[in-house]
């Protein structure tokens, strides 16, 4: 790859050929304030992989919107199949052959899987009413083919996050549609769930499908993709094999810069114990947890999906109150019943569910970044004092990098990336003592998770005391001071950062 190719956009040659299954050329997309795609050009060849790459805010995830008929562009050309098409809404896309998995799950949760699956195609028998039996049965069928273990007939409230993602694929795929898109796909799924979607990848590839795959972490990108594309500040960037190009390339043109530490943690002596975790438990969900936390550590929090590690953190922090235990902070033996009393005792946490339990999506981003920390010196005689919270959340919003328009757009209307940046500033602003941080850079970046880490790593050098919950391996080990492993429930082991590894985590996450 030549250095221009990594700082410049690429000129693509007019006129798609017949070989490429779906092209977008010249396409432009504003929305107030920000110009979200220019000039944006896109070309997907039939029975290949192609990952999309790009910094939170680079244009991907629109450009797919765009091709999923979520968002109508501004102005381009989209050739499916050798002709020109205009997609009008995402129905329209899904009958020309065109379905998108969406980062944030759209599920009905009050629904079962077989009615989420089929909703406005249910068979219906001679009545004209739906057949739940052949409907549980045609599910059952799909769920054969892509090898998923679950009952057509559970309500989708009762999955995980992990298997409501296998149920979105499953959707998908009974489309039959010619082009698949995933965003993010794996961002809640373990190793082996991960293995179980790319052999599912795969199998479609094989059939002749177009694939594509956007995705923050590289390693998924050098085993499953065939190409990749390169977006950066809404214009394309290039494109390349995947087996051509380095990670350091990759990188390079998607930041624009070099990123020279993505785990920036420094050595800090811990301080006296800000937490102190005694047999908790949960009924049914997790029991005889107990652990000390001091100020400037960083704990990491490993485990599997289903291990409990996300329920720990809903207890310390009163969403779910504790059946039995205790949690002293400071020395105070304390009962944390519910968020509003955490945070009365100096917590915070970043849930890792931002669509559902983080972001308020119809308020704008100062609505959402300064509602937890209103009652932190921002009001008077009980009212808000408008400027100076408006201005601590510009501030933090500049420290952190948030691409928007400004406080007054709606978060919806930000990447994936950007809305977690803005909760971090939320919780940010309450200057916490205890800071519990669950996922904090999933379906976030390169060039902003290394900032995400640094500033974690500030927080602790500062005196903040850190819980780290990761799926991913390579944060928890290079973030965490030590690392406490479960498994269904049970803290299996601890660690310390000389001797934790790899192998080592599994072996106590798998007990």
């Amino acid at each position: 790859m030549n250095s221009a190719s990594a700082t410049s956009p690429q000129a693509v040659p007019e006129g798609a050929p017949r070989e490429y299954l779906l092209s977008a050329e010249g396409v432009h997309k504003a929305f107030p304030g920000v110009v979200a795609l220019d000039n944006a050009q896109f070309r997907l060849r039939r029975g290949s992989v192609h990952a999309l790459m790009g910094e939170n805010g680079a244009g991907k995830s629109t450009l797919m919107k765009i091709l999923a008929g979520v968002y109508k562009p501004d102005s381009g050309t989209i050739v499916l199949n050798g002709e020109e098409v205009e997609l009008k809404t995402p129905l329209d896309a899904l009958q020309k052959g065109i379905a998108m998995i969406h980062q944030e799950l759209n599920l009905m949760p009050s629904m079962t899987i077989a009615e989420n699956i089929w909703i406005r195609r249910e068979p219906r028998n001679a009545f004209g009413l739906v057949d739940h039996r052949l409907m549980n049965r045609k599910t059952a069928e799909l769920f054969g083919r892509l090898n998923i273990k679950l009952r057509p007939d559970a309500e989708v409230r009762s999955l995980s996050v992990a298997n409501r993602q296998m149920v979105e694929i499953a959707k998908a795929v009974s489309y039959d549609s010619d082009v698949l898109i995933m965003d993010e796909p794996t961002s809640a799924l373990t190793d082996r769930e991960a293995d179980h979607l790319f052999e599912i990848i795969r199998d479609l590839r094989d059939q002749g499908k177009g694939i594509v795959y956007i995705s923050h972490k590289m390693n998924e990108i050098y085993e499953i993709s065939d190409e990749l594309s390169v977006f950066r500040d809404g214009m394309y960037i290039g494109t390349h094999s995947s087996k051509s190009i380095t990670r350091d390339e990759i990188i390079r043109m998607m930041v624009g810069r070099e990123v020279s530490q993505m785990f920036p943690k420094e050595d800090v002596e811990p301080g006296e114990v800000v937490l102190s975790v005694k047999d908790l438990a949960l009924e049914g969900v997790f029991s005889d947890v107990t652990f000390d936390l001091r100020a400037g550590e960083i704990l990491g929090l490993a485990g599997l999906v289903g291990s409990g590690r996300s329920n720990v953190a809903e207890t310390l922090f009163g969403v779910t109150p504790a059946s039995s235990g205790q949690i002293v902070i400071r020395g105070e033996r304390v009962a944390v019943n519910s968020p509003s009393r955490a945070i009365k005792h100096g917590m915070a946490f970043l849930t890792e569910d931002r669509k559902d339990t983080g972001c308020m999506l119809v308020l704008d981003v100062l609505e959402n970044m300064q509602i937890a920390a209103l009652h932190k010196g921002f009001t008077r005689s009980g009212f808000v004092r408008g400027r100076s919270v408006a201005a601590a959340c510009a501030e933090m919003s500049k420290k952190l990098r948030v691409k928007t328009s400004g406080l007054g757009a709606r978060i919806e209307n930000l990447s994936g990336g950007n809305q977690q940046k803005v909760l971090i500033g939320r919780w940010l602003l309450t200057n916490p003592h205890i800071l519990i941080l669950d996922e904090p850079t999933r379906g976030i970046d390169v060039g902003a998770k290394a900032e995400i880490h640094a500033l974690i790593s500030g927080l602790a050098k500062a005196g903040a005391a850190v819980i780290l919950i990761s799926s991913e391996m390579p944060e928890v080990l290079g973030m965490s001071d030590r690392v406490m492993v479960m498994h269904e429930g049970k803290v299996t082991g601890f660690l310390d950062r000389k001797e934790a590894s790899q192998v080592k985590i599994m072996e106590l996450a798998s007990r």
